[in-house]
Formats: C-alpha cells, sequence, structure tokens
C-alpha cells in the first residue's frame, strides 16, 4: 500500500466575516414605521401595511399553484422562499441579486453563509435558513441512495454529489463506501483542502474501508474552478488507491470529479 499523501484536486464552510452583532433582519422590518401620507398623517387603518408589493406575493403565489414552477423564473422561486423568510420587505431586488451573484438557484444553495451575507437584504439568519434548506435537500437526495444497488441509481449518485460539492469553494475528497450488493454503507469525506488541492492518503482510505466492512468504493472529489477535467494527479492517485484496494480484495468502481456544470468519470474516459 503506498505510504504518504497523493494530491487530487474539499470545504470547510467559511465563517461568518467578524463583525458587530446586528439585528435578525426579519425582526427588522416588522419595526418599521408606518407610511405617512404627503400631509404627514399616517394612512388609514385600512391602507396601513398594504405595500406595493403585497399584490405581486399573491399573484406570483397564485401561478405557482395553478400552473406549478414550470410558469416561474429561477428569481421568483427564490422570491417565493424569501417571501417567508424576509415577510415585511419587497424580496424581489433581493432574489435577482442572489441569482445574479451566485448564477444559478443551485449556486444560491450552495454558496457559503458568509457570502450569501454580502448580498444586500441578507443577513445571518436568513443565509442560515437559505443553508437549512439546502441540507434538507441535500439529505433528500441521499435518502435515494439508501438501501439500493448504488450502480443501477447511477444518475442519483451524480445528482447527490452534485448538489453536495459542486459549488464547495474549496477542494473535498469523498467516498462512497458498499457493501458486496454494492448498497450504499457511508458516505464520509475523506479530506478538505484548498481551492486546487487536497492531501489524500491511500493508507487510511482502504483503512477505512476495512473498518466499515466496504467491498467496493466510489471516489468523488471537486474542482472548484468548475473544470471537471481531471489532472494527471487525479489519474496517478486513483491508480495508487486502486492497487492498495486490490490486494485486499476491495473493489474501486470510479473516481468521479464534479463540476459546476459538469461532471467526468475517469472510468468513462478509460482512465482506470
Amino acid at each position: 500500500m503506498a505510504k504518504g499523501p497523493v494530491s487530487t484536486s474539499s470545504d470547510d464552510e467559511l465563517p461568518f466575516p467578524t463583525q458587530e452583532p446586528m439585528a435578525d433582519e426579519r425582526s427588522f422590518f416588522g419595526k418599521q414605521k408606518p407610511s405617512m401620507s404627503k400631509a404627514g398623517s399616517a394612512l388609514p387603518a385600512s391602507l396601513a401595511g398594504q405595500e406595493h408589493y403585497h399584490g405581486h406575493r399573491e399573484r406570483l403565489r397564485d401561478r405557482f399553484r395553478e400552473l406549478g414552477d414550470t410558469a416561474l423564473a429561477d428569481y421568483e422561486i427564490l422570491e417565493l422562499l424569501l417571501f417567508r423568510l424576509i415577510p415585511r420587505r419587497d424580496t424581489k431586488p433581493i432574489a435577482k441579486a442572489l441569482i445574479e451573484r451566485f448564477g444559478s438557484l443551485s449556486g444560491v444553495f450552495g454558496a457559503p453563509p458568509a457570502l450569501l451575507t454580502e448580498v444586500k437584504g441578507v443577513g445571518e439568519a436568513v443565509a442560515l435558513d437559505l443553508k437549512l434548506i439546502s441540507t434538507v435537500a441535500h439529505r433528500t437526495l441521499k435518502s435515494e441512495l439508501r438501501s439500493k444497488q448504488v450502480l443501477s441509481s447511477w444518475s442519483s449518485v451524480i445528482q447527490y454529489c452534485h448538489a453536495a460539492m459542486a459549488h464547495e469553494t474549496r477542494e473535498q475528497f469523498r467516498i462512497l463506501f458498499l457493501d458486496k450488493r454494492n448498497v450504499l454503507i457511508a458516505d464520509e469525506v475523506q479530506g478538505r483542502g484548498t481551492v486546487d488541492h487536497t492531501p489524500v492518503y491511500p493508507r487510511e482510505v482502504v483503512k477505512r474501508a476495512l473498518e466499515l466492512s466496504a467491498t467496493a468504493m466510489i471516489l468523488v472529489h471537486n474542482h472548484p474552478s468548475g473544470d471537471p477535467t481531471p489532472s494527471r494527479a487525479d489519474i496517478d492517485m486513483t491508480k495508487v488507491i486502486i492497487d492498495a484496494a486490490k490486494a485486499l480484495d476491495i473493489t474501486v468502481h470510479d473516481h468521479v470529479i464534479i463540476g459546476k456544470d459538469g461532471h467526468v468519470s475517469l472510468k468513462g474516459l478509460k482512465l482506470i
């Protein structure tokens, strides 16, 4: 078995930036003073709280209810969600700003909380709520793999790995451990690194497989650059792990590299 680390191309979530404590933006918008008329007096009670965006919210909900999500743009889907998180503010500009900054809905949900809070109107509370929703989605996709033969559910594997890793800002090396029926035993992140490097220890990979009584593995890592093309280091590292595992009758089915807009299978490229 190989000794020492072999490089490949993971991510601790960036911490929130150090700053003075801020009020939860959801309660902040609930404390705004009532609108005043040109004469300086408060609006009639019948009009109080009837902000211009209220009608827009109802129309958007009606479209979703009647026509489904295909009738809405990505930013409008995000708007619907932000209605709940920020109830007393026009969330359309915030939704558009998030999509513009991160490129897509998956980019928004995959972004670290610290980056989400850089968008005007998004505070720590809303950023955490978005990450919670992202976690629910990841767990849902992962549950689809449980008790299934992974190799016969390959699209679900790719979908899950893409959701979990495509938008990480640092490299992450993940292993799916399988039993003799190729059913998922465990999904573990074995290493987190920098934007273009993660240390991988073949001996530790094989040792963990033995501890779990796994008979097969699928290796997965991400390229934060977005390009999933394997590097020479990726290919060499994979071959070292394959050789180390083979000596103990453990099969490496594939090594998948995840990019923002796609993935590459080393087996599919006939590189292993």
